[in-house]
């Protein structure tokens, strides 16, 4: 979507209807046949994001791996589409002045977040989450995980090298994973805790 690019590109203040017609080699009128502002634009564009989000969460309902929808949500945003990240922040930025536009994302976010917290309900029933923790906390720490490294990543992408990446997200499937039984015999563990 030519509208996602000059976001990116230029941010929220600087995408006009204008831009994004000659971003997308068409004429402005054909821009405002589809939307009659640049609000609506801008809601289209959410509207879109989120729906990537949910298209990538819906196919990993069923397989239930953590770690690979992870691993897929930060490739899509670094490497295979790093404009529709840096658009979002600037979305969220501007929200904020925003309510018809803010309730857009709220209303969506709340969608995805109770997405999210199914599958992790699902991943604790089949013991592949930790269940110590509730499901709607851990999701909560999935979603700041995710932003605050795309957050940071178009400001500091060398700090976030594919090894590093891998590393933090080991690291976090280790955070969320049930935790492993202790190795020591049972007789160990009765001495140890007398």
């Amino acid at each position: 979507m030519a509208a996602i690019a000059v976001i990116a590109q230029e941010g929220y203040a600087g995408a006009s209807m204008r831009k994004v017609a000659q971003h997308a080699g068409c004429t402005t009128g054909a821009v405002t046949y589809y939307f009659a502002n640049k609000d609506e634009m801008v809601s289209a564009v959410a509207q879109n994001l989120f729906d990537k989000v949910e298209t990538l969460l819906e196919i990993h309902r069923d397989q239930l791996d953590i770690r690979s929808l992870i691993h897929q949500w930060h490739q899509w945003i670094s490497l295979d589409d790093p404009d529709s990240w840096l658009a979002w922040l600037q979305l969220l930025a501007h929200a904020r002045h925003e309510p018809a536009f803010a309730s857009v994302i709220k209303e969506r976010y709340t969608r995805f977040r109770q997405v999210s917290i199914a599958l992790m309900e699902e991943g604790q029933r089949q013991g592949k989450i930790r269940n110590d923790v509730p499901a709607d906390l851990l999701t909560d720490h999935v979603s700041a995980f995710s932003d605050g490294w795309l957050m940071m990543l178009p400001i500091d992408p060398e700090r976030f090298s594919a090894e590093r990446g891998q590393a933090l997200l080991d690291a976090f499937i280790v955070l969320i994973s049930p935790p492993k039984a202790s190795s020591r015999s049972p007789k160990a563990k009765a001495k140890a805790t007398a």
